[in-house]
């Protein structure tokens, strides 16, 4: 089943008391021809879109210098002592062992990449920081090199793509099958998005399906639909004498384009000139190294202590969900450029002041989080961000939370860092899905249907019902569509209702979702591809949510209908139109 992307992303500010980080939510699906995930998912990646592009996101045919080369030493050594000079582009070219596929498919997705050329150059520059790593991996095992190209298709070489059925990472691991290799997953970290946790995973389990079903074509479509998906179409043919390879088999669409699509990106590698492309030389040496981190450090200190950028530091430890870095033991690794590991080593000696700014505070049942962040001097968007509460004023049952230390407080005394905080009250499921998070969803106006009864049905309020539809008073039309920003509720909060407000929230919910699923998406009859939609927050300026959903200013004030500046929380904005994709 093809899903849209949804974004989750741990999101973290900055105040002038305490260091705090800032993260980016919300991903713009490309078009119908976009990426898939593992599971099929259409994925997106952040900082990727067509309109507007940020100048320092483009590669130049007219740069002499890898961007990859700032954080290298000049005499950083390779697994094959390759010289400063050598392009990893060829060494994964000669590695090529995956027979070419001939079919229509792959030069459809020739076509797609040929004609979004910023989109490959980001993709290509972004992918830098890993691609050494995973082709050091990948020939360690004797696999075909075209295996580090999987990770363009599946996520854009972007270690926070997120998809509605939950894959995350470059490797797009939806949450068991990232358990069942290894990969934790927690309220403090997801090593589905550990780089080289991930990867280590992501080829034992192609190795494991090589085995299984003989040739790279077969377990790659296992990897994209699954092992059952795939024995069952060899089991049918084989039943009706028909022949077993790839090509041959009835398999879902997103897989029949799963190994043409990754045959085309090894065309556009193996020769972008044929399309128009440009990519320039990929140095082939490592971009980074692991060094050993204390128990407990702020993110932003380790990035401080390193003197790189956040932004790089996170672009390596993705992992992280916290402002905090913690272990269960005494130290741990964290990876770093390579330039930049004896610089953090050194700060880290010199360093004499608290490495972490925050502390456990033991919230009560009912205690309301504006008083928490008030007592602590945090923001209240702040403190429901760092800790991903739910968008309510009281906390629904006693829980840890993290908050700024204050000067009376030991800031030496390690953070809580017991498993029992993995699993929270607001969290309903084994997945870790964080409920309570607003949902959006599409209504379609009924005839004789008000304002009054959708925002009832819906359960907000007639006002923001207006607002988020740009609408000036309650007159609305049969056949027209509504966007509703929902709001979830745990199995912990309904646990605490009386039988009727029971009985009214499942009526209510089960209007919604049957609602829900009987709307389709607001389409462009062009491409089919959805709008995109995003509820103002308190902080929002259209300048903030250009850059978290890289669109341009003027995009959004054009699809918005928006001559000035100011917006209010509540209003609904497009920032991805469809017959803009």
């Amino acid at each position: 089943m093809t899903a849209k992307i949804l974004i989750a992303i741990p999101a973290f500010f900055v105040n002038t008391s305490f260091i705090f980080l800032t993260g980016l939510a919300g991903f713009i699906p490309l078009t119908t021809l976009a990426d898939t995930n593992a599971q099929g998912d259409e994925i997106t990646v952040v900082n990727d879109g067509d309109a507007d592009l940020s100048p320092n996101l483009t590669l130049s045919p007219n740069l002499s210098v890898n961007p990859a080369l700032n954080y290298l030493p000049d005499q950083a050594a390779s697994e094959k002592d390759a010289s400063s000079d050598d392009d990893l582009r060829q060494r994964i070219i000669d590695g090529y062992g995956m027979p070419n596929l001939d079919s229509g498919y792959t030069s459809t997705h020739e076509s797609f990449y040929a004609n979004r050329p910023d989109y490959v150059k980001r993709m290509i520059e972004r992918s830098q920081k890993y691609l050494y790593h995973i082709v050091v991996e990948v020939e360690k095992r004797g696999m075909p090199s075209e295996i580090a190209l999987l990770p363009m298709i599946e996520s854009g070489y972007n270690p926070q793509a997120y998809s509605r059925s939950k894959a995350s990472g470059i490797w797009q691991f939806i949450p068991s099958t990232g358990k069942n290799f290894g990969l934790k997953q927690n309220w403090w970290v997801d090593n589905r998005r550990d780089v080289t946790g991930a990867t280590k995973a992501a080829l034992d389990y192609l190795q494991k399906l090589h085995v299984m079903f003989g040739t790279w074509d077969l377990a790659l479509a296992a990897y994209n639909a699954g092992e059952g998906t795939v024995q069952r179409a060899i089991d049918r043919n084989r039943k009706n004498g028909l022949p077993t390879d790839y090509a041959s088999l009835a398999l879902p669409p997103e897989t029949r384009n799963y190994v043409p699509k990754l045959q085309a990106m090894k065309n556009i590698m193996t020769n972008p000139e044929h399309y128009g492309l440009y990519i320039q030389p990929i140095a082939n040496k490592p971009y980074f190294t692991k060094v050993r981190a204390p128990e407990q450090i702020d993110s932003a200190l380790a990035a401080k202590l390193a003197e790189i950028s956040f932004e790089e530091f996170t672009s390596l430890n993705p992992e992280y969900n916290r402002p905090v870095i913690t272990a269960t033991g005494t130290v741990h690794e964290i990876l770093l450029p390579v330039s930049a590991a004896e610089t953090f080593k050194d700060n880290l000696a010199n360093y004499d002041k608290p490495l972490v700014s925050w502390q456990t505070y033991h919230a009560k049942r009912g205690e309301r989080a504006a008083s928490i962040a008030r007592k602590f001097g945090i923001n209240l968007a702040q403190l429901k961000d760092v800790n991903d509460l739910p968008n309510r004023d009281k906390i629904a049952g006693a829980r840890p939370l993290l908050v700024p230390s204050n000067g009376s407080t030991n800031t030496d005394t390690p953070i809580n860092t017991d498993e029992s905080i993995n699993i929270q009250p607001e969290v309903a499921n084994s997945d870790n899905d964080i409920s309570g998070k607003p949902t959006t969803k599409v209504h379609i106006v009924k005839n004789k249907e008000s304002i009054a009864a959708i925002a009832k049905q819906y359960g907000v309020s007639a006002k923001s019902l207006l607002a988020m539809n740009h609408l000036k008073n309650g007159r609305v039309k049969a056949g027209q569509k509504l966007v509703i920003e929902v709001q979830a509720q745990s199995h912990d909060q309904k646990a605490h209702l009386s039988k009727n407000e029971l009985l009214r929230v499942a009526k209510n919910d089960g209007k919604a979702n049957k609602t829900a699923s009987n709307n389709k998406p607001d389409r462009s009859k062009k491409n089919g591809v959805p709008n995109k939609y995003y509820v103002v927050k308190r902080g929002d300026t259209l300048e903030s949510i250009s850059k978290k959903f890289d669109v341009g200013r003027n995009n959004l004030q054009r699809w918005n209908k928006i001559s000035g500046s100011h917006i209010a929380p509540g209003l609904t904005l497009t920032v991805r139109k469809a017959d803009d994709a």
